[in-house]
């Protein structure tokens, strides 16, 4: 029979909370995937288990009560990642992430990265002129590149941002859609201008818009022009042709950074198209100055779904690639 080991936890009233969640649910959690018993008693936290698992959560505990205490606000999410790090005895590097901070909102809240993913993005963005952020959906690459820009601006390192995307045809006729030509585009960089409003706010948005010092365009607009002294962002480089993926590189100039963001799982390109993004990969990777960040669905910080959902989509398009495989050999 194993044994049995009980931790106790120093857990202040202030804090406790924010650790275990609404109705106890990040403790609830934290009980089904380590297999131990917690207890909470005038304000110390018991925990039940075997060695190894008791010892997990007790790390895992620790790391989120200082989390707490540099004042973050402790979701699912964060204790789901929190958990695989525990896992992987990695628990320790969430107090690494949680001090790279890199602007506020609007509203005063900071932006950090929230897995080592995200946080080796946000590394490559400093250190690099070009960086390609490739992911799932919910890994954060547009937004975190969006605070990258809005900060840069700010501190006067680029003079303006420039956000594009390819206004590829999902199942509807661009021609089909009311108003003028910029009214027709406005649905494919909205996803843009929500992250904007969210970090800059909008009347400064406004503002910088109208001077021209933030820009929003179609990247069929970026075609002879050269960007120089400016922060770049291409969303979506997935549903980029090579053709355009080149163009749009070779525009480049002085003072400037460029991030490339992509899903090459979700592509919009019509059947038989090659993806810009997919030969950018294999063209570049080795080409110093230019970084490629590879996300997985461990770095989706949206809803704890999202992540289970990405998770699932990988696992079966792994099993239809060996599939495929063995039947064409």
């Amino acid at each position: 029979m194993s044994s049995i080991l009980e931790v106790l936890i120093e857990l202040p009233a202030e804090h406790e909370k924010n650790v275990f969640g609404a109705f106890d649910e990040h403790l609830k959690l934290i009980e089904k995937t380590l297999n131990v018993s917690l207890v909470s008693r005038d304000g110390m936290l018991k925990i039940l288990g075997a060695p190894e698992r008791a010892e997990k959560a007790r790390r895992l505990l620790e790391q989120l009560l200082e989390s707490s205490r540099r004042g973050n606000s402790i979701t699912t999410q964060n204790v789901t990642y929190a958990l695989s790090l525990t896992m992987e005895e990695k628990e320790k590097q969430l107090a690494e992430i949680d001090r790279d901070i890199i602007c506020n909102t609007i509203q005063g809240r900071p932006i950090r990265p929230k897995t080592l993913g995200q946080k080796q993005y946000v590394e490559l963005i400093r250190k690099n002129m070009i960086v390609f952020g490739i992911g799932p959906a919910g890994t954060g690459k547009t937004y975190l590149a969006m605070a990258m820009a809005v900060t840069a601006f700010r501190n006067d390192e680029v003079s303006r941002i420039i956000l594009t995307r390819p206004a590829i045809e999902a199942g509807e006729k661009l021609g089909f859609l009311p108003g003028d030509l910029q009214s027709k585009v406005d649905p494919y960089l909205r996803p843009l201008y929500d992250a904007l409003y969210q970090i800059m706010g909008p009347d400064s948005f406004a503002k910088n818009m109208e001077k021209g010092l933030i820009e929003v365009a179609p990247l069929a607009y970026m075609r002879g022009r050269t960007l120089d002294n400016a922060f770049i962002i291409l969303d979506e480089a997935q549903n980029t042709t090579p053709a355009q993926m080149k163009m749009f590189l070779t525009r480049i100039g002085f003072g400037s950074k460029v991030i490339v963001t992509g899903d090459a799982s979700q592509k919009d390109l019509p059947v038989g198209t090659v993806s810009g993004l997919d030969v950018a990969g294999r063209v570049l990777k080795k080409i110093e100055g230019i970084g490629f960040c590879q996300m997985t669905g461990k770095d989706v910080v949206r809803h704890p779904l999202v992540q289970k959902i990405v998770q699932a989509y990988e696992t079966y398009e792994a099993k239809s690639k060996t599939a495929k495989g063995r039947r064409s050999s």
